[in-house]
């Protein structure tokens, strides 16, 4: 079935309550109190074999006994005995069902058990499902609510979906007390069939909806959610909050890239990717929904401010300056308009204060002459409390302006602080599309987040993806990936066509590089000091000592790399060294030798890699490289395959962007080079599905124009799914 079938749980030609109940204090009578309370239009067919009347309803003894129209059933029965209401949906040509009662895979093994007959039910009748152990949903304009939470939003333009109901239910009934509308509210429950992804790209369609808002705890298909969120997000703004972001999701790995890529890096990477702005609070999910729903987005990051008091405006520039906005210059013009019509006292740079004996008249010709002054991109109008005028005075002077042209045109915020008296106000101003916040740090994330997606949009062309390289050798590449792994089932001992992990060899991981065009300097192996210094004459002095062991990824932590080895008495000096340091510091290591590499100087040394990630699959990251990259974790991530502009934007999210550009007068290094360098090696991990990691640390960028050289690289191989 496609998304267009869902919009029976938003508008059905008939509801059927299953488990409907005279007793107030269950579920079942909840659902039905609330159909009729919102005077849903339609019939409402309580089923309950044991009634005849509930609420004023007839009650009908089984699904298959009520009439037509019916489209949705509601169950609220003991789960059971769920999967053969859900056949007795499919028998009877019900569309649609929502599931509200427990008892199911959140149970453990019976209760998954459980689920999947339904799962199997469903789809043998074309049933679609949402839930089990959800609220249910909500359309306040058909209107519709078949839940059981006491209360109703009131109309608006944002739809919240969320995968825990109880979250829902806080927000149905902070709408209720806010003033804020909501077009459509969503509890997801289990997903035995209507997933977060698909309803994410129906709960939007209604026409009234202006921003999808939600709460989610995770996915079960990454790529999924992706192609439905950035469709989504082409149309309307999507803000999301992701709970339980401090769990890692590689736990087992060994590379920088695989210790720093955890669960909230991969969601903040699909979120970029999909143009989802990620809320780090409910707070913030709903100061930007608010204002993304109701105000235009920002031309620029260009922001005035005009207020009554210098604290509250100090504030609010602190939090712009966080998210990357500027305070507008202002023009002379305005400047000196301002002056004639404001205190003698008062400021008329940005931010401008009116001072405290200042009314709402003030407030109105200023706030105009801000919006008509070309330097500034969005306004934020402060009012401290004072004593000798009404918040809502304030509040409907803003109103006004905001309706004009120039209003509609550039975004409004307001900061009419505190709550006891102020909450008038803020009624007055979310009537009129308006947000308000009750302190001014607030609307620094918010005008953030507002560019943000202006940037986004923007930049939807630039996001095209590059061809792929066709200098790449894909034979080198599969033979040296299938020798990695015949290396390591022999390690493990294990059966040719066993599942297998582990690490290339060195070796196989240059070759690697070649086939796909990433350098790497002159090396090769020695077990001795004399072919040490053999390949020192013909690697060309100076050179690195790097230790060759089995099992050793971090070589530095153990003292198995020597840099800038000058001479031929230096390298017997550095070799012999580091052998007497191995016997102590890691005597049980079976040491192979030692690797003799050309040293390699650059302008900037990065971190390049890519982890694979369960839920989204391959996951880039860049960043400033060295031994101590997980100390200062200075590092971005973003989701493969990359644009070169998205390759860009990673190291600019980094140090790596200055370092590149020329740090501290040293001459440019090769961004395009390790552009390059972080595209192929995103192909690679596209490329081969065993590849779970790669790094290059460090990467040396050259001059500008001279490339760049993988002087330490490891791959993790991987078949264990």
């Amino acid at each position: 079935m496609t998304t267009s079938d869902l919009s029976v749980f938003f508008r059905p030609s008939g509801v059927a309550v299953i488990g409907a109940s005279r007793e107030p204090q269950k579920l079942g009578h909840g659902v039905v109190r609330n159909l009729l309370n919102v005077r849903y239009e339609g019939p409402i067919y309580p089923i309950n074999p044991h009634e005849e009347e509930i609420l004023g309803l007839k009650v009908y003894p089984t699904i298959a006994d009520a009439p037509d129209p019916l489209d949705l059933a509601v169950i609220v029965v003991p789960a059971p005995i769920v999967g053969a209401q859900v056949e007795a949906c499919g028998q009877r040509g019900v569309k649609g069902a929502i599931i509200i009662s427990g008892g199911f895979r959140e149970t453990g093994p019976e209760g998954m058990a459980r689920e999947q007959e339904v799962k199997r039910i469903a789809e043998q009748y074309g049933v679609r499902i949402i839930g089990p152990n959800c609220i249910g949903t909500i359309d306040a304009h058909t209107p519709l609510n078949t839940t059981f939470v006491v209360g109703m939003p009131r109309p608006g333009d944002i739809a919240f979906l969320s995968q825990s109901g109880a979250v829902a239910a806080a927000v149905m009934d902070w709408a209720a007390g806010s003033g804020v509308g909501f077009s459509r509210i969503v509890s997801l429950g289990n997903q035995v069939d209507v997933t977060g992804a698909e309803m994410l790209g129906a709960i939007g369609r209604d026409g009234r909806t202006r921003v999808i808002t939600g709460y989610m705890e995770g996915v079960s298909d990454g790529r999924a959610f992706i192609e439905a969120a950035s469709q989504a997000a082409r149309d309307l703004p999507v803000v999301f909050l992701k709970a339980g972001r401090g769990s890692s999701g590689a736990k087992a790995v060994a590379s920088h890239t695989g210790a720093l890529a955890g669960h909230n890096e991969a969601y903040e990477a699909a979120f970029r990717r999909a143009g989802v702005l990620g809320a780090r609070t409910m707070e913030e999910l709903f100061d930007w929904g608010r204002a993304l729903a109701w105000q235009p987005l920002p031309r620029g990051n260009r922001v005035a401010i005009l207020t009554n008091a210098g604290g509250p405006a100090i504030l609010a520039a602190d939090a712009l300056e966080d998210v990357g906005m500027t305070l507008a210059p202002l023009e002379p013009e305005t400047k000196a308009f301002l002056r004639r019509r404001v205190f003698a006292a008062a400021s008329v740079e940005n931010p401008v204060d009116v001072l405290a004996g200042a009314g709402p008249a003030t407030y109105a010709l200023c706030l105009d002459a801000l919006l008509t002054d070309e330097t500034v991109d969005a306004v934020i109008v402060i009012q401290a409390p004072q004593d000798w005028f009404e918040p809502v005075s304030l509040a409907e002077v803003i109103g006004e302006v905001a309706n004009s042209t120039l209003g509609q045109q550039k975004p409004i915020l307001a900061v009419i602080m505190g709550l006891a008296s102020t909450s008038d106000a803020t009624q007055i101003l979310h009537r009129r599309r308006i947000p308000n916040y009750a302190f001014p740090e607030r609307v620094g994330s918010t005008l953030g987040a507002m560019w943000w997606r202006k940037q986004w949009l923007d930049g939807l062309e630039s996001q095209l993806l590059p061809e792929q390289p066709s200098d790449v050798d894909i034979d080198t590449a599969r033979m040296t990936i299938d020798a990695g792994l015949e290396v390591n089932r022999a390690l493990a001992g294990a059966e040719p066509d066993a599942p297998v992990e582990g690490w290339m060899t060195p070796d196989q991981v240059e070759a690697l590089l070649a086939a796909y065009q990433i350098a790497t300097p002159g090396s090769g192996l020695a077990p001795n000091i004399e072919q040490a210094l053999a390949l020192a004459e013909t690697v060309g002095y100076p050179v690195a000592l790097k230790l060759a062991a089995t099992g050793v990824t971090h070589k530095t932590d153990i003292g198995g790399v020597t840099l800038d080895v000058q001479t031929p008495d230096a390298l017997r000096e550095a070799f012999a060294a580091m052998m007497e340091r191995l016997r102590e510091r890691a005597p049980e290591l079976v040491v192979q030798g030692v690797y003799v590499q050309n040293m390699v100087r650059g302008q900037a040394e990065l971190i390049v890699g890519v982890v694979r990630d369960p839920q989204f699959g391959p996951l880039v990251m860049a960043g400033v490289g060295g031994t101590q990259v997980e100390l200062k974790r200075d590092v971005a991530f973003d989701l493969a395959p990359l644009s070169a502009r998205q390759a860009e934007d990673l190291l600019d999210r980094t140090s790596a962007g200055r370092l590149l550009a020329g740090f501290r007068g040293q001459s440019p290094a090769d961004r395009a080079a390790a552009v390059d360098v972080i595209l192929r090696l995103a192909q690679i991990a596209l490329d081969w599905p065993e590849v779970a990691e790669i790094e290059i640390n460090p990467l040396i960028v050259l001059r500008e124009g001279d490339g760049a050289v993988a002087v330490d690289a490891r791959v993790r191989l991987s078949t264990t799914g």
